[in-house]
């Protein structure tokens, strides 16, 4: 009996006990986040597998480091209690536990509150995907408090440190007046909303794309070519921006075309329309139930040209369907014997001699 007594009180059993139960409480803590989040997700895999990326490592480690330094105390090498010849070496053993137990913390709230401010986007503000400069504040300003945090553990003054960097903060910012505007312009962007991350924008007639993210610096738009394009945010900020997704996905496309000055104008209409509604139910994209509109514009130089407006859900599914569209329009044409002039001019010839006779 006292041989058991004497091993469940050894300080060596003691740490592998908590050890182990550190472990064994960080296993079942994974587990049930895994079973939480797919519970409350449903089918939304890739938001759970997200949830559980995010939290899982910063839990973790905290998880961790408290079973270890709860541990650690249970040994008479590093007990503060058994030992007072080193306690500043224990002291500085344990800020360094602080240190480390401080940012754990603050990565977790970190964490967090990117997982909640994802759901509030998507919900709240409508955001299709999140914008990395959001995050990023959030972030930078947790970890700010946290090293506050730390100062004021180990006593240390820090009002020297913010006049210090008051200064040092109006240096840097005339040095970087170029990327400190782009960084409020980046905020400009997230707060007025022009854009959002995912949507479809044209900037120019040779520059459009998809928004993937909006960052401290710059923005990230991928073009129809796949490529990315990295533009400043004040740049972006001041440009002259075609959203397409805004106010809604679907838009109308208006394709132009001209027919010759012969041609029975009522018969193109008819036609044109014809082919149009057959594209908006079959092609991919295009939206079903729209009723297609033709509009004759104007009398051109060797054509009367006209408009046919079609629908699509999303501006990238206009290429597709404009390309159909002409496909199905010119065969359609062809059959019905009604021609699309090319550029002609007429010559006079005049002779001269007879006129002045």
């Amino acid at each position: 009996m006292s041989t058991l007594y004497n091993f469940l009180n050894n300080e060596y059993v003691h740490f592998l006990a908590i050890f182990i139960g550190t472990t064994i409480i960080i296993t079942c803590y994974y587990l049930i986040l895994k079973s939480i989040s797919k519970k409350f997700i449903g089918r939304k895999k890739i938001y759970a597998d997200f949830i559980l990326n995010k939290l899982s490592r910063p839990v973790f480690i905290l998880a961790f480091l408290i079973g270890l330094y709860i541990s650690l105390k249970q040994l008479s090498l590093v007990n503060f209690y058994y030992f007072t010849i080193n306690n500043t070496i224990y002291f500085w053993i344990d800020g360094i536990f602080f240190i480390i137990l401080t940012f754990a913390v603050a990565l977790l709230t970190s964490r967090i509150l990117t997982v909640i401010m994802l759901g509030w986007q998507k919900i709240i503000m409508d955001f299709q995907r999140s914008p990395g400069l959001i995050n990023k504040i959030v972030t930078f300003v947790i970890f700010i408090i946290a090293i506050f945090v730390i100062f004021s553990y180990f006593e240390i003054d820090i009002t020297p440190l913010v006049a210090g960097v008051g200064l040092g903060a109006l240096a840097i910012g005339l040095a970087l007046q170029s990327t400190l505007s782009n960084f409020f312009a980046g905020i400009h962007l997230l707060s007025d909303r022009p854009i959002d991350v995912g949507d479809f924008i044209e900037l120019d007639k040779d520059v459009s794309g998809v928004v993937e993210d909006i960052g401290w610096r710059s923005t990230r738009i991928r073009m129809l070519t796949d490529n990315l394009l990295i533009i400043p945010n004040g740049k972006l900020a001041e440009s002259n921006i075609i959203n397409y997704s805004k106010p809604k996905q679907d838009m109308s496309i208006w394709i132009p075309c001209g027919v010759a000055y012969e041609s029975d104008l009522k018969k193109v209409e008819r036609v044109t329309l014809e082919v149009a509604k057959e594209i908006q139910k079959n092609v991919p994209g295009a939206i079903k139930d729209f009723e297609p509109q033709f509009r004759y514009k104007e009398f051109g130089d060797s054509n009367i040209n006209f408009i046919a407006v079609l629908r699509v859900e999303e501006p990238k599914k206009r290429f597709v369907v404009i390309n159909e569209f002409i496909k199905a329009l010119k065969e359609r044409f062809d059959k019905e014997g009604i021609e699309i002039s090319w550029p002609v001019r007429k010559i006079y010839n005049i002779n001269m001699k007879e006129n002045l006779v």
